[in-house]
């Protein structure tokens, strides 16, 4: 007997392994187990993704619905991990909660690098692994560095084609394949839950405004995404939309609207905010805006690629220069976003679709950012990035890097070529760490005397 085990915390995961399972991604199976996770800080007070609209019909694919954070109580799935010599006592413990018996286990889980998917994998031990990504993620590193006896296990990355021609970053250090979700099958899922979207706003020709709460990640600040939001609907009318769509991320607070409501009452536009729980492509097919204006979200490729819809994109120079630290997860969606699709404010670019590179420029691009950030990970691509940053000079290159992480690296465009050979040169190395503890040192003894 095989029982696959497919993990979801998001109704778009699982919309893109019921795509994938429609397409024959998956083998045939005895039994098919969809494993819900709510990964939210507080899943006591969150609707568990198995509670959106919609949910029922995309969970008809499967034998059984099954919730992690019940197995795992009172655990949080995203902050626990099971110890190591406690992993046989786990699956002894979850084969028989799930009634696996003795069967074959198959796993299909998303962010393979964290907790719960993790933890699955590790848990279930010898168990193939198929890792899918349903964002923008997939093109960049892997976040951190995966035990072997994890990363060799998985078989393939299943990813949605949201940026056609470019190739996911994500497990290449295990050569790891990627493939491709077929784009049909996964609007024809996303058409049946149409529908479902009751609530919405008839088809007016209206610009929709996507909400990212960066806040909620210590990104920006609370007061940093109020002014985002107040971009993207100034940005919006400036290109002659007068009818404006706000859908704010389910989880910010309502509060965020007040000053968008405002905004577009002294700007004479109609501002409807959008308070129905329905994803981003429900809201495309039935209500067919007239462009869509986000930061970095993967939805703004999903608008453009899977429906064929104008967007523009706001605040990303801001993000790039404020991602914190250098490896951060976000980095290469922003990269993405910014390198590809227009800036709202300007009209000549959004009116004709027109991308700023070409994928394979953008592709270079990614795998340079993706050594930046992980380079222990990625250690084959520091000559092919030394030579992109070489070819590539000047501040549209430089934005999308940190100067200190550049000199760190020893890679182009850090220090001055002159003093190139510092960051190599391990008695400078040794005399700077002195002299930082020095400096740390002399601080610490003034300020016991003070």
């Amino acid at each position: 007997m095989t029982t696959q085990i497919f993990q979801v915390s998001t109704l778009y995961g699982t919309a893109t392994l019921a795509a994938a399972l429609d397409s024959g991604c998956f083998g045939p199976a005895d039994r098919r187990v969809l494993l819900v996770c709510n990964n939210t800080a507080t899943p006591e007070t969150t609707p568990a993704p198995d509670t959106m609209p919609g949910f029922e019909r995309l969970s008809e694919r499967f034998d059984e619905v099954l919730s992690y954070n019940e197995a795992i109580f009172p655990f949080h799935p995203g902050g626990w991990a099971p110890r190591p010599d406690d992993l046989p006592l786990w699956e002894r413990y979850l084969r028989h909660e799930w009634r696996l018996g003795t069967d074959d286990v198959e796993l299909a889980v998303e962010s393979i690098q964290v907790n719960p998917s993790l933890g699955l994998a590790q848990i279930f031990t010898g168990a193939p692994v198929t890792v899918y990504a349903d964002g923008l993620m997939s093109y960049g590193p892997t976040r951190n560095k995966i035990d072997p006896l994890v990363g060799t296990r998985v078989d393939r990355v299943l990813h949605l084609d949201l940026v056609p021609g470019l190739a996911p970053l994500l497990l290449t250090e295990f050569d790891v394949p990627g493939e491709i979700v077929p784009t049909q099958a996964f609007t024809k899922v996303l058409a049946e839950l149409a529908p479902l979207g009751d609530g919405l706003p008839e088809p007016t020709g209206s610009a929709l405004l996507l909400g990212q709460y960066l806040s909620a990640l210590d990104i920006l600040t609370a007061e940093e995404e109020d002014a985002l939001h107040l971009r993207m609907l100034r940005g919006a009318v400036a290109l002659g939309h007068t009818s404006v769509v706000f859908k704010p991320h389910p989880a910010a607070p309502a509060g965020f609207t007040r000053s968008l409501e405002e905004e577009a009452e002294r700007l004479g536009a109609e501002l409807t905010v959008l308070h129905t729980p329905v994803l981003a492509e429900v809201a495309y097919q039935r209500m067919r805006p007239a462009l869509v204006v986000g930061c970095f979200s993967t939805a703004l490729f999903t608008a453009t690629a899977l429906y064929g819809l104008p967007v523009a994109r706001v605040g990303t120079e801001l993000l790039l220069e404020r991602l914190a630290p250098y490896e951060n997860s976000n980095r290469v969606p922003v990269t993405v976003v910014d390198a590809l699709l227009p800036e709202v404010g300007d009209a000549d670019a959004v009116a004709a679709r027109r991308q700023s590179m070409d994928v394979e420029a953008l592709g270079a691009l990614v795998r340079a950012v993706g050594f930046a950030m992980q380079p222990k990970i990625l250690p084959g691509l520091r000559r092919e990035t030394e030579e992109y940053l070489a070819r590539n000079p000047g501040p549209r290159t430089m934005r999308y890097f940190k100067r200190r992480r550049l000199t760190s690296l020893a890679l182009p465009g850090g220090v001055p070529a002159q003093l190139a050979f510092i960051p190599r040169n391990a008695t400078v190395r040794r005399v700077a760490r002195r002299a930082r503890s020095l400096g740390r040192a002399v601080a610490a003894e003034q300020g016991r005397f003070r």
